[in-house]
């Protein structure tokens, strides 16, 4: 049997799991931002026609995944599992948003890394020849995560400049083997790390060690640099985190130059739509890997690319006993249609 996992963290797949199709659903904001014209649906009413931001999101869930699989010219039915988690309590949001599908189901939680989590767990479900197909995903909602972390809307609380946006929507992957689509070919899984960052506003700062530890990890294991990639996208980090990575990792002796993006900083126009450090949320790195970095996948403007969602682990209780909010990272290797599988 051949040895999977290379270094401390990372595994190699046997064989590259097919990312066969995505799709990406968001609400007005996210369409009104740069990379509107890059979604398959956006959706003008953040309630999305239901009572509740909760049910709302639940629904961009269930359509969106719905989506997904009629992309891939596949059946719900021909999944084998499905993977997907959000922000809200016990993750019901996913719950109620897939139940009617009736796939065996793996409810996540690595809070804004999920997308990197239910990808990562999704690949390894096909490459260790336990399914055939999976569906993976995330999701997340302005309004309800809000009110679930910070404050409820109606308050009026205002924001600081380190805050972010929480994205509203869903992205989704359909993964197999066959076919002619971008792959992955490893994973590396980070760590939690607590740095003892507090503020509930600040969550780049919270989450940047997180993304640096796997970031360094992965290099260490693969003998890899940050110039052996054409994209790196960190999660959710926004402007504040991602200078945080940037100088941390100088420290490690790292340069992390313009291939270095963060898809908090992507979705958002911070000087026309008011969202200070950029976005957050679980679907912020879904949807920008769905709706933006695939297609460039699929042309071959990306040979290759480093994904790496980012999580704030914190809940309500534990902010409001004051404890620490830790992060995770999870990192994600993507090669582009065409691209070498190779290092």
């Amino acid at each position: 049997m051949s040895v999977k996992k290379i270094g401390k963290q990372t595994v190699r797949l046997s064989e590259a799991v097919r990312i066969i199709s995505v799709a990406s659903t968001v609400s007005k904001k996210e369409g009104e931002g740069p990379l509107g014209k890059y979604f398959d649906k956006i959706i003008e009413d953040s309630t999305f026609g239901e009572k509740s931001w909760e049910l709302a999101e639940s629904r961009f869930i269930q359509e969106n995944m719905q989506l997904a699989v009629k992309k891939s010219g596949l059946k719900m039915k021909d999944m084998d599992y499905l993977l997907c988690g959000d922000l809200l309590n016990q993750c019901t949001a996913s719950t109620f948003g897939i139940m009617d599908f009736q796939i065996p189901f793996f409810g996540l939680f690595g809070a804004c890394s999920t997308m990197g989590e239910s990808m990562s767990l999704g690949a390894m479900l096909i490459d260790g020849g336990f399914a055939k197909y999976t569906l993976v995903g995330a999701s997340s909602h302005f309004c309800g995560a809000e009110k679930q972390f910070r404050a409820p809307l109606s308050l009026g609380n205002q924001r600081p400049p380190t805050s972010s946006w929480t994205v509203t929507g869903d992205g989704a992957a359909v993964l197999g083997k066959k076919g002619d689509f971008p792959c992955i070919t490893e994973i590396t899984t980070g760590k939690i790390m607590d740095m003892g960052v507090t503020d509930a506003n600040n969550m780049g700062a919270a989450m940047a060690p997180a993304a640096v530890d796997v970031l360094i990890n992965h290099f260490q294991d693969t003998g890899r640099t940050p110039q052996d990639y054409d994209v790196i996208a960190t999660g959710d980090l926004g402007e504040i985190g991602r200078r945080l990575v940037v100088e941390l990792m100088k420290k490690e002796g790292y340069s992390m130059d313009g291939r270095y993006t963060d898809c908090g900083i992507e979705i958002f126009d911070k000087n026309t739509q008011d969202t200070h450090s950029g976005g957050s949320g679980c679907a912020c790195s879904a949807v920008t890997f769905c709706g933006h970095f695939y297609p460039k996948l699929m042309s071959g403007e990306i040979s290759k690319m480093l994904f790496i969602p980012t999580g704030a682990l914190l809940s309500t209780t534990s902010s409001q006993q004051g404890q620490n909010i830790p992060g995770i990272a999870h990192g994600v290797v993507i090669v582009g249609r065409g691209g070498k599988e190779g290092k």
